[in-house]
């Protein structure tokens, strides 16, 4: 089985019950619950509801099911298999990884970090919080970072890509320190001081009009404990509102903002 092949650290049948709902999912075009036990209730000739049932009993803890051989699943010993087995058949040896966080009403907040793959982009570490949790998501990230490179080879080149609100100091410093570069986008109404200037000048002046673009070194951030050496690069398209600000530990000639 493809599964265990990649996964050997899995049961067989957690691994049969994996690879069902990945079928399920190809076949029925979905990734609903509804959609995948409709799918196999009608190939396997069952009611719906009883398969809906078998599927969510799959997730829940192992205290919640009956039966005395339960036992729960440990996603983290996944992560790096999971990059492993994506970056296998991987075409090059460039590689970008997005770090994102998204939330689930006042529920719950998915900390992830992602492969960017033809458009998409495939979940291989996740840390699930309480969305009202008042707390710093900087270990869960340093965690999740620290598992999945070792999956990569060192011999790639590794993007960290990051959003407007995710940027900060440590993220930089330890994905430098990883052997990993940096994309990270940035807030335009910030400051930065540029290599050989005194003082510090609004972001904005790097690209002042839409069409224009700029590069170069410097420090970004306020204050002695937040402030960093970095490249900037930024770029403003014709027909956007907002100029894109990037910050990378590239020297200002390997990229562009548009990368």
């Amino acid at each position: 089985m493809t599964i265990q092949a990649h996964m050997p650290h899995l049961r067989t049948p957690q691994a049969t019950v994996l690879a069902l709902w990945s079928l399920g999912m190809v076949l029925a075009r979905s990734c609903a619950l509804t959609a995948v036990s409709a799918f196999w209730a009608t190939w396997l000739k069952r009611t719906e509801p009883t398969v809906r049932q078998q599927w969510r009993a799959f997730c829940y803890e192992a205290t919640a099911t009956r039966g005395s051989a339960r036992c729960a699943l440990a996603v983290e010993p996944c992560f790096v298999p999971l990059l492993a087995w994506v970056s296998d058949p991987w075409e090059g040896t460039q590689v970008a990884v997005a770090l994102e966080a998204t939330t689930l009403g006042t529920r719950l907040t998915v900390v992830v970090l992602r492969v960017v793959s033809r458009g998409g982009a495939l979940p291989v570490a996740w840390t699930i919080l309480p969305a009202t949790a008042t707390q710093a998501w900087r270990r869960e990230w340093l965690r999740m970072l620290r598992h999945v490179h070792r999956a990569v080879p060192r011999t790639w080149t590794v993007m960290v890509l990051a959003d407007r609100g995710l940027y900060a100091r440590w993220l930089l410093r330890r994905s430098t320190r990883l052997g990993w570069h940096p994309f990270v986008r940035i807030n335009t109404g910030g400051t930065c001081r540029p290599q050989g200037h005194m003082r510090s000048v609004s972001l904005q002046t790097l690209v002042p009009a839409p069409g224009t673009t700029g590069q170069g070194t410097g420090s970004a951030f306020q204050g002695r404990h937040r402030q960093l050496h970095c490249t900037r690069l930024a770029c403003w398209e014709a027909g956007s509102t907002d100029p894109w600000l990037m910050l990378t530990a590239l020297p200002p000639e390997a990229r562009a903002a548009c990368w």
